[in-house]
C-alpha cells in the first residue's frame, strides 16, 4: 500500500467531513458523532459527481446533485435500495498527518500558459 498525506489531523474534526486532494483524486474524508474517520473517493458514485458540495450531518453524507444519502461509517446508500455504495479507501493516522492509500498518485494538471 502507498499512502499519500491528505491534510493535517485538525482539519476534519468529528461530526464534520471535508474534501481534500490527492494529485488528481478526489478524497472525501468523514467522521460521524460517535464513530471512526473515514475516508471515501470524492466522488457520488451514482452519477460520478464531484462531492465538493455534499452535506453531512454528522451521520449521512447527501449529494445534493439527485440528493441521494450515503451513511458515513459504511459508504452504502440510504436513500434507495440499490447497491451503489461510497468507495472506500484505507486510512491511517501517522503523527498529526491524515493518509488515505488512494491508489498510484498523479500530479495534478497544470494550467495551460498562452
Amino acid at each position: 500500500m502507498a499512502f499519500t498525506s491528505i491534510c493535517a489531523t485538525s482539519a476534519v474534526s468529528e461530526g464534520q467531513m471535508g474534501l481534500f486532494h490527492a494529485g488528481k483524486k478526489s478524497v472525501l474524508l468523514v467522521w460521524p458523532k460517535g464513530g471512526e474517520l473515514q475516508a471515501f473517493r470524492g466522488r457520488c458514485p451514482h452519477a460520478d459527481m464531484p462531492m465538493d458540495v455534499a452535506t453531512f450531518d454528522g451521520k449521512t453524507v447527501t449529494c445534493p446533485h439527485h440528493n441521494w444519502g450515503f451513511d458515513g461509517t459504511s459508504g452504502k446508500c440510504t436513500t434507495h435500495l440499490v447497491r451503489n455504495a461510497l468507495h472506500p479507501y484505507p486510512l491511517k493516522v501517522e503523527g498529526d498527518e491524515i493518509q488515505v492509500d488512494v491508489g498510484p498518485v498523479k500530479p495534478p494538471r497544470t494550467p495551460a500558459t498562452a
